[in-house]
């Protein structure tokens, strides 16, 4: 019976040390929009190109995606201070982009979809 606690407790123990992976359920409220046309999964795009990865990423790159041609002369990198004036208004950092998306008009949404972002691996 000692054997199956320690085995248990180290199993445990395992299970707390990995990263735990976001999933579409841990989302913060104001990615109920995005979750429309993007995917969380890696791999898997839907309308956008899924977000798995995408914070530190650089705008348009994502391999198996038809991006914008503005998207993917951008020069932009996927980081916090880029993606808190994309997220609030995406038109008017990337001019011409396809996404149909009037962005995140209340700073905590665009604060906490941001935080959740870089939690997509």
């Amino acid at each position: 019976m000692k054997v199956y606690r320690i085995a248990g407790f180290l199993f445990g123990a395992a299970l707390l040390s990995v990263p735990a992976l976001a999933s579409a359920a841990d989302a913060p409220a104001g990615f109920t929009l995005c979750k429309a046309c993007h995917s969380v999964e890696a791999g898997k795009n839907g309308v956008g190109p899924s977000l798995a990865g995408v914070y530190g990423r650089k705008a348009g790159t994502l391999s198996g995606f038809k991006f914008s041609d503005p998207h993917m002369k951008s020069g932009l990198t996927w980081d916090e201070p880029t993606l808190t004036k994309y997220l609030a208004d995406p038109k008017t950092v990337i001019p011409g982009n396809k996404m149909v998306f009037a962005g995140l008009k209340n700073p905590d949404d665009v604060k906490a979809v941001i935080e959740y972002l870089k939690t997509l691996k």
